[in-house]
């Protein structure tokens, strides 16, 4: 039996040590050996397309452990100077990544692999002895292996641990020669080199395997697509992206991960996206709360009991459990959920909903109001929000003015363009936002779709001529001003509406953006308030303006649902 079904059938038999991507993935690896299929491709250099059948070799998949475990040595810890002894969860993932390969030619099928797990779980040993198996036994002349990063510091946590084996181990160490600037195997003319962003150039490059280490920290995705395209000329070239979770702010990893689930997804025929070339492996819990039931901790940590400490995991929940900036880094880093800045109000898994409705749905109800019209030359947010069948409906739309557009998409690097096109924002004439832009959309709000709102919140300031108009065209105004007293609770029933996946917002890109942006500062009396975090450029006026609706429907809630039922 291949440790693909191995792992599986083990998956299958401890439902709570499987998450539900990594279930769906290895089910489908498992499938692909016992019914091998033809895969179409689209050849760039020929320009044409291919079409290959792709077939399990167990011992070409096997190659990689057998070298890691018969060469490879520990160099830290408890374990320094031991072989390495790979876990079943690693042997499966590296036997499926080297195991397939074209029935014709023998090349490899996969061209990328990716594996997200919880910190502690031997990520780094496991690279750094597939670095010393590419450098050395895969057959490839003038092999350039690459350990890459945006800083050198960062790049050279793979490459120290690969020189750490190597100095280790009496086989390597007779063969491989370690110095400062590479590792080089003579015999093949292959050398493995640490690489960063700021390296002094990355052209000429003609890499054959590339670890991309602790993805999530990336903010630059120019230097992925470089080291990608370098493998270009190699006949079966790989590259491996391995990470923990990280923080949301539309990042490399951020478009990785979505890419990436959605290819499994696709194994499940809930998505279109087919990739055969790449094979992603997402360790992480199905569902945040799960971080409080032990049984369940073994999704994001396969390694948990053998290679990471329970005890210390057990004793950093605990302390987690009264402590919020702990929690947010626990979850983040060991339990892989995607999370904010530790700063940040709500996870990015509490703030995604992706779940839609038409707008007949909401057609001739009741709504209240909420207007967040911040800078007269800044973002401006417009909100409803509908309660009907038990959810809460959230309709919203942004404002900017054309002037500060371009220079916003430019420095602030937000796509305010391409959200104008969907409808989600409106761009508004000159070097301010017109405030009446904002009534008009009230208006036809009412006029097309039949929503009377009967309560608009606002905050007092600066806004008193837009108030008047808003009162000429007989919408009642409520005053709401911004501070801990008024905004805590309703930002606390935001939050649990949000984790039951009770705010529909019609996957709005805008104000899950601004969710996700959204700091908290307490009180002593742990009330709180939304705040802006560090990066300043980052709005936030699409969750306030929705927080500003809670606190009129907070006050208004009994005669709004009397209303509802007439």
């Amino acid at each position: 039996m291949t440790y693909i079904e191995e792992y599986y059938n083990f998956l299958k038999k401890n439902p709570d040590k499987a998450c539900h991507k990594v279930l769906v993935t290895y089910k489908k690896l498992v499938d692909d050996i016992k019914h091998p299929k033809q895969v179409s491709f689209f050849n760039k250099i020929t320009e044409e397309n291919e079409t290959h059948t792709y077939v399990f070799d167990e011992k070409k998949g096997n190659k990689p452990i057998n070298f890691i475990e018969k060469y490879c040595r520990h160099s830290k810890g408890k374990w320094a100077g031991q072989p390495v002894k790979l876990e079943l969860f690693q042997k499966a993932f590296i036997q499926a990544l080297f195991g397939f390969i074209d029935k014709d030619t023998g090349i490899r099928k996969y061209k990328k692999g990716a594996l997200f797990i919880g910190r502690k779980n031997g990520k780094s040993t496991m690279d750094s002895g597939l670095a010393n198996f590419m450098l050395t036994k895969d057959g490839e002349g003038g092999a350039e292996i690459y350990s890459v990063a945006t800083k050198k510091d960062q790049a050279k946590v793979v490459w120290d641990e690969a020189k750490r084996m190597i100095k280790k181990s009496p086989s390597l160490n007779k063969r491989i020669r370690c110095q400062e600037d590479g590792i080089f195997y003579d015999a093949t003319e292959s050398f493995l080199k640490a690489l960063a962003s700021d390296s002094n150039s990355l052209d000429g490059l003609n890499a054959h395997f590339v670890i991309f280490d602790e993805v999530h920290a990336w903010k630059d995705k120019n230097l992925l697509d470089v080291m990608y395209d370098s493998m270009s000329a190699r006949e079966q070239p790989m590259l491996l992206e391995t990470s923990t979770m990280g923080t949301v702010r539309e990042s490399v990893f951020d478009n990785e991960y979505d890419y990436f689930s959605e290819i499994i997804e696709g194994y499940e025929g809930k998505s279109e996206k087919v990739d055969e070339t790449v094979l992603p492996v997402i360790y992480e819990l199905d569902n945040p709360n799960e971080w409080q039931d032990e049984k369940k901790w073994y999704k994001a940590n396969p390694g948990l009991g053998t290679i990471k400490n329970i005890k210390d995991l057990r004793d950093k929940v605990n302390r987690a459990k009264n402590n919020p900036t702990e929690l947010v880094n626990l979850l983040c880093k060991d339990f892989n959920i995607r999370q904010n800045e530790q700063d940040k109000w709500v996870s990015f898994d509490i703030a995604n909903n992706e779940a839609i409705f038409d707008m007949e749905e909401i057609f001739d109800t009741y709504a209240i109001g909420g207007v967040d019209l911040s800078s007269t030359t800044d973002l401006t947010c417009a909100t409803l929000l509908i309660i009907k069948h038990g959810k809460k409906y959230v309709l919203q739309q942004y404002f900017i003015p054309s002037e500060r557009l371009e220079f916003k998409i430019k420095d602030d690097k937000i796509p305010y363009d391409k959200w104008e096109k969907r409808g989600l924002v409106t761009i508004c004439d000159g070097a301010k936002v017109n405030y009446s832009d904002v009534t008009q959309w009230f208006l036809r709000m009412n006029d097309e779709y039949k929503i009377s709102t009967l309560w608009i919140g606002y905050d007092p300031w600066n806004t008193q001529y837009w108030v008047e108009e808003m009162k000429e065209y007989g919408f009642e105004m409520v005053e709401v001003r911004q501070g801990a007293k008024t905004m805590s609770n309703p930002m606390k029933q935001i939050e649990a509406d949000l984790i039951e996946k009770n705010v529909i917002y019609n996957n709005n890109p805008v104000l899950k953006w601004c969710l996700c942006n959204t700091s908290v500062k307490r009180d002593e009396n742990d009330n709180i308030r939304p705040v802006k975090g560090q990066k300043q450029r980052a709005r936030i006026d699409g969750t306030v303006s929705l927080i500003i609706a809670y606190c009129v429907l907070f006050d208004k809630l009994n005669d709004y649902l009397a209303l509802q039922e007439e």
